[in-house]
């Protein structure tokens, strides 16, 4: 399982708020390209962000759902993104003094994705986390 976690000037409470806003998905999400819909009780358990991903004009349109949520600290998601398959990704806010650590980890777990030995998954995984961290950093930190 890939992890990768962040240092955010900001307060849990701040980071929560961004991850609470279903809208600014496609913002930070790598891979994911725009949002069509989103549950208006986004981020409890069962509901959905509906995004598409891949690049125009070849975009794959999926959802995804929220498995677990514990509110202002753990998001527990079921990302879709066919044909490459299904992934769970645990989102945790931590404070760390003034500011917090964001933590991200992800497998894929369904699909093709699930068939790619770690060894080589989570080397991507960790990429496309990193950057996914440094997209959320710069929008919490950002926003008033």
């Amino acid at each position: 399982m890939s992890r990768n976690h962040r240092l955010v000037h900001a307060s849990p409470e701040h980071v929560w708020d961004v991850l609470s806003d279903g809208w600014l998905y496609p913002l930070w999400v790598v891979g994911a390209s725009r949002l069509r819909d989103a549950d208006k009780d986004w981020p409890n358990v069962g509901s959905q962000l509906y995004h598409s991903v891949g690049v125009w004009p070849l975009l794959l349109d999926d959802s995804t759902e929220v498995l677990e949520c514990t509110p202002g600290r753990r998001l527990l998601l079921r990302a879709r993104g066919w044909p490459v398959g299904a992934a769970h990704v645990e989102i945790t806010v931590e404070p760390a003094g003034e500011d917090t650590e964001i933590a991200i980890r992800e497998q894929a777990v369904a699909g093709p994705g699930a068939l790619i030995p770690r060894l080589v998954q989570d080397p991507i995984l960790k990429w496309r986390n990193v950057e996914a961290l440094r997209r959320l950093a710069y929008i919490v930190e950002r926003r008033p």
